[in-house]
């Protein structure tokens, strides 16, 4: 059970791991492809969509060294972006920095406070490294201002899951499916739902 446990905190660190690149006054990428974004960065280590799009597909791919280097050059090119910030928090928690990437996710939300994925983002590396208390307040928190912030509900159906809460788990994973069936938390929230089930004999 705790190993199924720790993979459902790793998901919820994680996923999504791409944030989609600022529009105002950035070029458009040539191709999503991660060899031409490469290409294009090396051309041009200026073009700030490029480097935001290369950095999140590092993240997505578990690559956070590069997505690290990408980021913080994007991070000079447009200073105290929030999802350039929020990238670069993912990246180091990915690498196992949580106190860096938490670092940045309140950056991010000084920036833009009660930023959705800023604050789920956050408290799912509070959560993973033991800060129990601090999450599960953060979460309702965000849930109390924005009801549709289906990955906090997936992050306290793992609180919940955790605690042996198992039917608030559950409940928690169905109103991510509910909210977002198509995201990756919800997929997550699907596969946690069908094992909880069975462990508990629902």
């Amino acid at each position: 059970m705790k190993h199924w446990l720790c993979t459902l905190l790793a998901v919820c660190a994680l996923a999504p791991a791409a944030v989609a690149a600022d529009k105002k006054g950035a070029k458009a990428a040539p191709t999503d492809s991660l060899t031409s974004l490469e290409r294009a960065v090396a051309r041009d280590s200026s073009n700030f969509d490029n480097l935001l799009r290369l950095g999140a597909m590092y993240v997505d791919r578990d690559r956070p060294i590069e997505a690290q280097r990408v980021l913080t050059r994007a991070n000079v090119v447009r200073p105290k972006n929030v999802r350039v910030l929020v990238n670069l928090g993912a990246a180091y928690d990915a690498s196992g920095a949580a106190p860096h990437a938490q670092m940045l996710y309140r950056q991010a939300l000084a920036i833009a406070p009660g930023d959705m994925l800023a604050s789920c983002r956050l408290a799912s590396s509070l959560y993973a490294f033991g800060k129990h208390a601090e999450a599960v307040d953060l979460l309702r928190g965000v849930i109390r201002e924005k009801p549709i912030a289906y990955c906090a509900y997936f992050t306290m159906g793992v609180a919940f899951a955790d605690a042996g809460i198992y039917r608030e788990a559950i409940r928690m994973w169905r109103k991510v499916v509910e909210i977002a069936p198509d995201s990756p938390e919800a997929a997550s929230a699907r596969e946690s739902i069908e094992v909880l089930q069975k462990f508990v004999g629902m």
